[in-house]
Order: structure tokens, then C-alpha cells, then sequence
């Protein structure tokens, strides 16, 4: 029974009355417990005002997507909407338990079970797991899977990955993660990956061949089904790290390519947040005939009703509490509902289009050896012009605009990793350019002494890396 708030108070008073409260002569004295503190904490006397400016402050110092241009390469830095942020949020989402009867979480798990069937028909896939918290955990659950695999088709002795030297970094880490050997194969100068490498590396150890495509250079492997080919004749998987989805959605799909499976980074392509130590998301798709190993419970619809699935003998087991992160799964949702298939279609052309324009706007500068069409971003070098990357870097952040990502791929000298994104207008780019420029035409004895205008001075990096301190010191 539920009193008014009234109907509350008259009730407290009257049993206050009746004589059923104590005093404080009631109380016992404790017994002293020697792990208890026996001294005052020494707390600072702070106001409310200045707790606020402080905090207020801190938070003017940071440089995010809602306030510059973002060209961080390889991580699609987009602007995240406010209409998802909004969504999910709503508390008819977020106040669903999620050990709740599945009949009285239709709508949570509708959402659920669209957005896996949206990844599923971009992906060209057959199934898809919404359970990894990060590209990371999505590789490593992808290569859980070709070991369960491998394992039943008699492949135990295939226990090698082969990995590009372009790849991404969490691919070898995800791999050796599996139980995986790592072998690595060059690019040829122009980029793309060396066939005749990828030959020589196959062998019945081969589980599986990790690439992304286009590549981290930015640069379309125009032989992936070449390559598809020559991994399957092998008894071999192809796997696609989703992280550059952005730059072909819509125009083709790991599918079409001949992949087998494939894993979304959903803050680089679907504009969920990005950064802060998660949770994030990364579901995995597969092909059908590694769609039992995929991780429980899956959601499926049958007579008109979401339901949970546990009953899969081959799975791989969890990755993840219940569904992953489903407010992260819920903008994603949110998001692909807003844009449509025309509107994701549009952010790849436009994302494809920033990054040739950057391109071409730095190629007298910092011109590199990779010609022709870029994806969705573009890698220069500071060596051309003899000048670090680093140094370049910091120019453009004490100019109040976020930096590239520098010295990655670690194949090029000096690079320079710039990623516009669709969301980047053209006086972003234009700025940007402009920035560039005058960090090359910059001394470099004034380069060195950057940045000036910050909250602190250039730090001493190897010392900081050395003498790792994570906690404040009064001392």
C-alpha cells in the first residue's frame, strides 16, 4: 500500500507519539575497532562555486567532436547526434532490467534484433552476435571463433594468423589473445597488400588471413577476390576488421568481397561515443556456416515474439553480460533508423570526397608515395619536407585544433594519419590545410618549444613513459 505524503507524515507522528521512538540514551556506546579511523579526515573546506568553476573549467580544457574538427585517422572521429544521445537515454529503454522476462522487454529486444538484421544486410552476412563491448573484444571474439571452427573441421593444427603489415595494431594482440601464432607479410609500394607474399605465407597452419579493406593507407585492395580465392583454396578464413566500414557502406560489403567474417566498430561507423575507457560495441557477422559458433544468447523472433536463444551447442559461449552494451546498440539503431540507406550512402561518398580533397590540398606539402583515389583518409609524411611528425603535430594543437594521428601505420616514416570523416566542412579542411602549411614554413628550434598557448608545456615523453606516476603526490 502506497500512504500520501500526508497521510506519510500523520502516520510517522502518531507512532512517534504512541511511544514507539527511542532517545538517545538508547543508544549503546560501540565497541572501538582498531581498523576503524580514529583521526578527523583532513578534507579541504571548498565552496560549491568554486567545486563548480573548477569542474567547469576542466571541462572547457578538453577539445572533443562538439567542439572542432576532429581528424583523427584510423579512429573516424564523428560528430555524435543528439537525437540518439536522447533515445537513449529514455527511460522506457533504460529502466528495462535486463534479466527481465523476455515478455515484458518486447520493445528493448525488437530494437536489438533490428539493428542486428540492418548490420547483417550491410555486411552481406548470414548472422550477428550484438554481445563484444569494442573492436578490440570483437576481433578477439572473431578469433575465438576460427579456433572453435578449426578445432571441428580437423584443423587443430592450424594455429598460424596472417596479418598485413598495414594492419591495425589490436590485430596481432587479438589473435596471439586466441592462442594464434602471428605472421606478418609486407605491402608493396604502392600499398596494397603483395600477393605473392600472402602465397608464400599460406600453409596448412594458416587459420585465417585478417585485413581491412580499404587498408590503413586509406588505399582499396582492388585484388581482394583474388586474394578471397587464394585464402579458401587453402582451407583457410578471410576476416574483415570493420574499422574502415565507413568508406564502403553502401557501395559494396565484406560479403561481396568474399569475406567470412567481419566485426563493426559502431562509434567509427554509426556515430555512437567514442573514447573514455568504453563500454563501446562491436558486434560480429559471420557466414552462415559459422553461425552456431557465434556467442549466446542470440535473439530471434518466432510466432510474432522476441525471444532469447541459449540452446546452441557449438557456441563459443558468452563474450559479454546479457546483450553488450545496448545504449551504445541503441543510438546505433537509432542513428542507421534516422539516415536510412540513402543518408548512410551519402556519409561514404562524402567521407570519400573530404579525404581526396585533403589529399589533394597537401600533396604539394607533404606528398607521399601512395597515389591515385583515397578512401576515407589520407597518410602523409613529414619526412618529405624533414620535419617530425610529432613536432607538426604539436603546431596544430597549440592552434587550437586537434592533431592527426602520427606515426601510424608504422610502415610510413613520419606519418601523418588524417581521417576527415563526412561530418568535417570545408573551412574545417581548409583551416586545417592552412595549419599544416605554416607548421612546414615554422624553424624548427620554434617547433621544438610548442606548445605555448596550453594548459601546460611540450612534455618530457620518455621520462613520462619511464616514470609512470597514477596518483597524486601533495609531496
Amino acid at each position: 500500500m502506497t500512504y500520501h505524503q500526508a497521510t506519510y507524515d500523520e502516520k510517522y507522528l502518531n507512532e512517534m507519539d504512541s511511544g514507539n521512538s527511542f532517545t538517545c540514551e538508547d543508544l549503546k556506546e560501540p565497541e572501538i575497532d582498531e581498523r576503524l579511523r580514529q583521526e578527523n579526515l583532513h578534507l579541504p573546506d571548498i565552496s560549491e562555486n568554486d567545486v563548480v568553476r573548477h569542474y567547469v573549467r576542466l571541462s572547457q580544457m578538453n577539445y572533443a567532436v562538439d567542439t572542432g574538427f576532429y581528424p583523427l585517422g584510423s579512429c573516424t572521429m564523428k560528430f555524435n547526434p543528439k537525437f540518439a544521445d536522447r533515445i537513449a537515454t529514455d527511460s522506457r529503454f533504460i529502466r528495462v532490467h535486463p534479466l527481465m522476462d523476455y515478455q515484458y522487454s518486447q520493445g528493448n529486444l525488437q530494437v536489438m534484433y533490428e539493428l542486428k538484421e540492418y548490420l547483417r544486410i550491410m555486411s552481406g552476412m548470414d548472422a550477428v552476435s550484438l554481445q563484444p563491448l569494442a573492436g578490440a573484444h570483437a576481433e578477439f571474439t572473431s578469433m575465438l571463433i576460427v579456433r572453435k571452427y578449426m578445432e571441428e573441421v580437423g584443423g587443430e593444427e592450424r594455429n598460424e594468423i596472417i596479418i598485413p603489415d598495414s594492419a591495425h595494431g589490436t590485430n596481432p594482440a587479438s589473435a596471439a589473445m586466441a592462442g594464434f601464432s602471428v605472421v606478418e607479410i609486407p605491402s608493396m609500394e604502392n600499398g596494397v597488400i603483395d600477393v605473392d607474399a600472402l602465397k608464400e605465407a599460406l600453409s596448412e597452419k594458416t587459420a585465417a588471413f585478417m585485413i581491412t579493406n580499404p587498408n590503413t593507407l586509406g588505399i582499396f585492395e582492388s585484388n581482394i577476390e583474388e586474394i578471397a580465392d587464394l585464402v579458401h583454396k587453402n582451407g583457410s578464413l578471410l576476416y574483415y576488421d570493420g574499422a574502415n566500414l565507413n568508406a564502403i557502406l553502401g557501395i559494396t560489403s565484406p560479403g561481396a568481397m568474399g569475406f567470412d567474417m567481419v566485426h563493426f566498430n559502431l562509434h567509427k561507423t554509426f556515430a555512437t561515443p567514442h573514447g573514455g575507457g568504453g563500454p563501446g560495441a562491436g558486434p560480429v557477422a559471420v557466414k552462415s556456416f559459422l553461425e552456431k559458433y557465434l556467442p549466446f544468447p542470440r535473439i530471434e523472433k518466432e510466432e510474432g515474439k522476441y525471444v532469447l536463444k541459449y540452446d546452441q551447442e557449438h557456441s563459443i559461449g558468452r563474450v559479454a553480460g546479457f546483450q553488450g552494451s545496448f545504449v551504445n546498440l541503441l543510438r546505433a539503431w537509432a542513428y542507421i533508423k534516422y539516415k536510412g540507406s540513402d543518408g548512410l550512402l551519402k556519409n561514404t561518398q562524402k567521407a570519400v570526397l573530404n579525404a581526396n580533397y585533403l589529399a589533394k590540398r597537401l600533396e604539394p606539402i607533404l606528398n607521399y608515395r601512395h597515389e591515385g583515389l583515397k578512401k576515407h583518409e589520407v597518410i602523409m609524411s613529414s619526412k618529405m619536407v624533414n620535419k617530425r611528425a610529432l613536432d607538426i603535430a604539436k603546431f596544430i594543437i597549440d592552434r587550437g585544433v586537434h592533431a592527426p594521428t602520427i606515426y601510424f601505420p608504422l610502415i610510413v616514416p613520419e606519418a601523418l594519419m588524417i581521417e576527415p570523416t563526412e561530418d568535417a566542412s570545408l573551412s574545417d579542411m581548409d583551416q586545417f590545410c592552412q595549419l599544416i602549411q605554416e607548421a612546414v614554413q615554422t624553424p624548427d628550434e620554434e617547433l621544438h618549444a610548442l606548445p605555448l598557448h596550453l594548459s601546460i608545456e611540450r612534455a618530457d615523453e620518455v621520462r613520462a613513459a619511464k616514470e609512470l606516476k597514477l596518483k597524486w603526490d601533495t609531496k
